[in-house]
């Protein structure tokens, strides 16, 4: 399935130039993945989580790469690990029991809303604290982008007021309101990978899903993209760059590698072949 859908991907946006730019949030436009596992295991303490052997929840950072790059969405990780793991017992209570349907229960979901409640303020907190900066050329590719013409998009699947707060901290008001669409976990039903977040944006742009190009940084952002029928251009982090990106017509380690991403690139359309500087570097 997933060869089919890159090979799509791949013909629907060959020969057809770029009209817009999507970026993800974490990961893309800053590394933020280390302040989310801080929120999220912050979270676990304030509730004091216990699993059913009665050990402390805590994510390690391995697992958290493990988790990022097979859920999106910050309640979604959490539902999916709790199934796994079981449900933990809290200053709420006990663990909490599913519904009568074996669907999630109602306390189970109200412990998901206020674990995700804790943890959106405490990461808006670090961002606040000044522990981010974007990453390399990727403020200047969105201004780039909108020189040349192209729009430009947020579409994350992060909490939206923790998205407008990195936004507006790491673009500054004036840049945040420029947007041309922005989007979050909360806009949406389903969570990356799949393309909901990227086939919504391209209708609110009025643009067909060829002439999109999505940046992401993950596996599960990658097959989004894919998904969505979009060219997709990979700037990796430390705890995604084993991830196969399969489709994406570009895989660098970020915006200043020597192969590099441009607006002009963009407008070009898909290269002759992959571009994956992991390659090179490992050549």
């Amino acid at each position: 399935r997933g060869a089919r859908a890159a090979a799509a991907a791949a013909a629907a946006g060959a020969g057809v130039p770029a009209r817009a730019l999507l970026f993800d949030c974490d990961g893309v436009l800053l590394e933020s993945e280390a302040l989310h596992l801080r929120a999220y295991n912050a979270a676990f303490r304030e509730f004091e989580l216990l699993d059913p052997a009665g050990a402390p929840v805590e994510w390690s950072v391995e697992y958290y790469d493990k988790l990022q790059n097979t859920v999106g969405g910050g309640k979604a990780k959490m539902r999916w690990h709790f199934a796994r793991a079981g449900w933990p017992a809290s200053t709420r209570g006990p663990a909490p029991a599913a519904g009568a349907d074996g669907e999630e229960g109602a306390d189970q979901t109200a412990l998901i809303d206020a674990l995700q409640d804790f943890k959106v303020e405490a990461y808006k907190g670090f961002i606040s604290g000044g522990d981010v900066a974007p990453r390399p050329r990727v403020l200047e590719l969105m201004q780039e982008a909108r020189a040349a013409g192209l729009k430009v998009a947020v579409c994350s699947a992060s909490a939206k007021p923790a998205v407008i707060h990195v936004l507006s901290n790491l673009l500054g008001e004036e840049q945040f309101a420029a947007l041309d669409c922005f989007l979050a976990g909360d806009d949406v039903e389903n969570k990356k990978p799949h393309p909901e977040i990227y086939n919504l944006a391209a209708e609110r742009l009025g643009l067909a899903k060829e002439e999109c190009v999505v940046i992401e940084d993950s596996g599960v952002g990658c097959s989004a993209a894919m998904a969505a029928g979009m060219r997709c251009v990979i700037t990796y982090t430390d705890s995604t760059a084993g991830e196969p990106f399969e489709g994406a017509e570009r895989i660098l380690a970020d915006l200043e590698s020597p192969a590099g991403f441009t607006a002009a690139d963009a407008l070009a359309g898909p290269p002759p072949a992959v571009v994956d500087d992991r390659v090179v570097a490992n050549a």
